[in-house]
């Protein structure tokens, strides 16, 4: 039997009813004042600014500061507009850990120290000083005093950020420092020991500062993170604790002999001025030197060694600076902590204040306030245990040739730390055998000066680099001449008839020398070793006429020529021997590069070259640099020659630097195996590598 049930159809709430759950919904929803969460997914940027960006790098509280605050029931905008309030309760507020606490504190201080600044130059006031030093503090305490140490949170970026506080605290510091200690000098108040701050006491330790010999005070403190140079490819650094600075230095009290004084804003051109009325020689006990005049220098602030509670109270702080070139690293609370430096920003600065592109072409061209006389410019203190690189320019230049090559291999770790950069400026117009006394003269009269008995490391071992006429000048440095000078010159300069008298002292400088006993190995660098027919053209024979030699040197190699020969007086008179320019002597026919070409190179040298082609195309052996032609600038027996498709200023060539870098690195390799002189250099190995 079928059963028929009733349908059961579905029955709709009244509307006020609805209306009632929804409002009861809302109502509920407002009382129990739940977030609504939304999840974003971050770009490159946004992830970088989240984990690092701070009040340093984009002007606003980091994001751990910023949940410190939360956690500490602080709002961001107050803690902006009243500062030292929103300090004051992170520094007793509860529920934070340690780390948390300093970190916040030490970004807080530095956000109102930087507000609190006024511009760059102008001297600061106690509260200024008192908000920088307790940046400093607070982030000194986090680094060395948390609950962790530093090398447990090495790979954190609260660390990195915090570490960055205190550098950058330590940078600012410096300079003001520098300033009040400049005007309390002026007011004659100063102790330069020690400065008393809005009830700081600041202890001044530079005992680790290796400024140029003689120089007591500096003119300018410069941060090294605020610079950047034009013309230089590199900066380089070593990260770490401390500010990068660079202290410009003061003349020293100028030597009377000298041709220069110690300071990075005394251009080339006041040198010349202070050589005025030199004689021929360098006099003896002269100084022909300058060391590195804008030395980098790393600064800390150090604040003792005590409990945190006690750092935090204490208002004694010693600022100590360091020489990087010396020092890597600082122990710090039973820690070893390495030391930031910039390698590159002195170095930067004495180039461009130099004024020696100028200054080369008015001594090519005999003008007034070039140079005369060689100088020797040492890019760091005299340091005596490292060996020297000893670097000369080319023709119608000075060190700015070598900018990027002496860059390269100051900031190459393993060279650094064996070698120290000298660099040889020199007139141009002058001949090359004059130079080569003169430069010969000028580098010993420095090794006697650093070290008279010739026994430190520095004094042996050296290595020459020279470009283009600089190369010939490198390569007679290690040669021995014989009398091959000599009979040149009887030969070629006198009158038939007229003989040269041998046992001339002076000439004998010029004319008769053997290889510097300090020299182990030499880079040729486009050098033309047997002239080159640029040297001839039409151009360059315009430019020879343009060249003038200064009076008193011709004067005085036309007394030497004329008092060492046997000619009386009817043959000397109303004649001059005729003293050929640098130009004039470059040239394949002259009788002086055809006689150098010759003479041997010291078999106790290793010698490279490095030579530029500026085509690929073609046979090696017909190629030329647009100057020299490889013909002139090959060498037998070299240990190696590289070939590089370039120019003549081949040696800032990216290649060029690389394997100059590569010859250091083997000799470094070699020189501490065997040392110098040893048979180091083994057979010549001729290898023939083109770079394009």
């Amino acid at each position: 039997m079928t059963r028929n049930y009733p349908s059961r159809m579905p029955r709709c709430p009244p509307l006020a009813h609805v209306l009632a759950n929804l409002s009861a919904l809302l109502a509920a929803a407002l009382l129990c004042g739940c977030a609504m969460v939304r999840v974003n997914s971050l770009g490159p940027q946004q992830y970088f600014a989240m984990r690092r960006g701070d009040i340093l790098s984009t002007g606003q509280l980091s994001a751990a500061t910023q949940a410190t605050l939360r956690v500490a029931a602080l709002d961001e905008s107050s803690c902006h507009s009243a500062p030292q309030a929103c300090i004051d309760t992170i520094a007793t507020v509860g529920g934070l850990s340690t780390g948390q606490r300093l970190a916040c504190l030490a970004e807080l201080s530095l956000q109102m120290a930087l507000e609190q600044t006024p511009p760059a130059g102008t001297p600061w006031t106690d509260t200024q000083f008192d908000s920088w030093l307790k940046t400093a503090r607070y982030a000194y305490a986090f680094l060395f005093l948390g609950q962790r140490t530093a090398g447990e949170r090495a790979f954190e970026d609260r660390q990195t950020q915090v570490r960055d506080y205190y550098n950058y605290a330590v940078q600012e510091l410096a300079g003001a420092l520098f300033l009040r200690g400049t005007a309390e000098t002026t007011n004659g108040h100063r102790d330069p020991a020690n400065q008393f701050i809005a009830g700081w006491t600041i202890h001044i330790d530079l005992r680790e500062v290796r400024l140029p010999e003689g120089v007591r005070e500096l003119s300018e403190v410069i941060p090294a993170t605020g610079l950047s140079f034009a013309g230089l490819h590199n900066t380089y650094r070593r990260d770490g604790l401390g500010a990068d600075l660079v202290a410009v230095t003061q003349p020293a009290q100028p030597d009377p002999d000298s041709a220069t004084t110690n300071s990075a804003a005394t251009t080339a051109e006041d040198d010349a001025n202070a050589n005025a009325g030199s004689t021929f020689w360098f006099a003896p006990g002269s100084r022909p030197f300058n060391e590195m005049p804008s030395p980098n220098v790393t600064a800390l602030l150090l604040f003792g060694n005590g409990t945190l509670e006690q750092l935090l109270a204490s208002h004694d702080v010693v600022f100590s600076a360091y020489d990087p070139f010396r020092v890597k690293s600082v122990e710090i609370n039973g820690e070893t902590v390495p030391l930031a430096a910039n390698f590159s920003a002195g170095y930067g600065i004495w180039l461009a204040r130099s004024g020696f592109a100028r200054q080369s072409l008015r001594s090519l061209l005999g003008r007034t306030r070039g140079i005369d006389r060689p100088r020797i410019y040492m890019m760091q203190p005299f340091d005596p245990d490292r060996r020297i690189v000893l670097m000369l320019h080319g023709l119608a230049s000075s060190p700015e040739a070598w900018v990027n090559v002496a860059n390269d291999i100051q900031g190459d770790d393993m060279l650094r730390q064996h070698f120290q950069v000298w660099q040889v400026y020199y007139p141009t117009n002058v001949p090359i055998l004059v130079n080569l006394a003169r430069i010969r003269q000028a580098v010993q009269l420095t090794l006697a000066h650093f070290d008279p008995a010739g026994k430190l490391p520095a004094s042996n071992g050296m290595v020459l680099i020279g470009h283009s006429m600089g190369g010939v000048l490198a390569r007679l440095l290690v040669s021995s001449s014989d009398d091959v000078l000599w009979v040149t010159v009887q030969n070629k300069y006198l009158p038939e008839g007229v003989d040269i008298i041998r046992e001339d002292e002076r000439l004998n400088r010029l004319l008769r020398f053997a290889p510097m006993p300090q020299v182990e190995r030499a880079i040729f660098i486009a050098t033309p070793h047997r002239g080159t027919p640029f040297a001839s053209n039409r151009l360059s024979r315009w430019v020879a006429n343009l060249v003038r030699l200064p009076i008193a040197l011709l004067k005085e190699i036309d007394e030497m020529l004329q008092s060492a020969t046997n000619a009386d007086s009817t043959q000397r008179a109303g004649k001059t021997i005729m003293v050929p320019n640098s130009i004039e002597q470059l040239r394949e026919t002259d009788p002086i590069i055809q006689s150098i070409s010759r003479l041997p190179i010291s078999p106790d040298v290793c010698f490279h070259s490095i030579i530029a082609r500026r085509r690929e195309t073609g046979p090696l052996e017909d190629s030329d640099d647009g100057v020299v032609p490889y013909r002139s600038a090959h060498l037998d027996g070299a240990l190696s020659e590289k070939v590089i498709v370039s120019g003549h200023s081949v040696q800032e060539t990216p290649e060029a630097i690389f394997e100059i870098r590569r010859i250091l690195h083997e000799d470094i390799e070699v020189f501490d195996n065997q040392g110098a002189h040893e048979g180091a250099c083994g057979g010549p190995v001729a290898v023939h590598e083109t770079t394009q």
